[in-house]
């Protein structure tokens, strides 16, 4: 048997095929706002159907318009698309928080992905970003922060003479120019955003967190973080495997 699952993201979407080792054996991103063009869903599909499929997709998203129209598609088909949160998660992982159904989808499956190490902080580079918290097997929370790229846009959006650019990491000195200038600002203002977060969370309970980053920047800020930390950029799928593997 294989089975598709998906992240629906505010600026992107991820859709794999798993086999039946819950695996990943094929993978495909795409803009989350493509999802609303005309037969595009319809078109991506038609790269992961083949034989043995179960007829259920599992999807975590954080665009309820985006879920929905993808439920639209698959309207007059076999297939049906569950989503994470009418699933009873807490057969996998405790959820210290008082309100789940304010966490996102995402940020719970990237618990359940890192949830192996027990103790570990998950760093996630998108559209925001976070910080989520698992502490003895339980999620105890996280962090919100300004997403980078999203950021840069604002920025560039909102003022006249700003232009848009592209970080580059070897920034060592303040800018003599407006391009560097920026840089400057972005890689040493997150480097201190990213540290002292990191401090702020892992202070408080005096003990060791295995530190995993994931999403767009990760490999771009894993050189100036201060703690030894690792890149999974697979973890939300994991944690969405576990969920179907579990309760589906």
């Amino acid at each position: 048997m294989n089975y598709i699952v998906g992240d629906i993201g505010n600026t992107s979407t991820r859709i794999c095929l798993l086999n039946q080792k819950f695996s990943i054996v094929k993978s495909v991103v795409f803009d989350t706002k493509k999802i609303f063009k005309k037969r595009y869903f319809k078109n991506i599909l038609k790269k992961f159907l083949k034989k043995n499929l179960n007829s259920k997709f599992l999807f975590s998203s954080v665009v309820p318009s985006g879920l929905k129209e993808i439920k639209k598609n698959l309207k007059s088909s076999k297939y049906k698309v569950v989503e994470i949160k009418s699933l009873n998660i807490k057969k996998i992982i405790k959820i210290n928080v008082k309100k789940i159904n304010q966490l996102g989808s995402d940020r719970i499956v990237n618990a359940i992905g890192g949830r192996k190490y027990k103790n570990c902080l998950i760093l996630d580079f998108g559209t925001a970003t976070t910080f989520d918290i698992i502490k003895n097997g339980v999620y105890e929370g996280g962090v919100i922060a300004p997403g980078v790229k999203l950021s840069m846009m604002n920025l560039s959006n909102s003022t006249a003479l700003l232009p848009m650019f592209s970080l580059k990491n070897s920034q060592k000195n303040y800018g003599k120019n407006t391009k560097d200038a920026l840089n400057a600002g972005f890689i040493w203002g997150y480097e201190g955003l990213i540290n002292n977060i990191i401090n702020k969370i892992t202070s408080k309970w005096k003990m060791k967190y295995k530190l995993i980053l994931t999403g767009g920047y990760a490999n771009f800020f894993k050189k100036i973080i201060k703690n030894k930390a690792i890149i999974d950029q697979n973890i939300t799928i994991k944690g969405i495997a576990k969920v179907y593997k579990e309760l589906i």
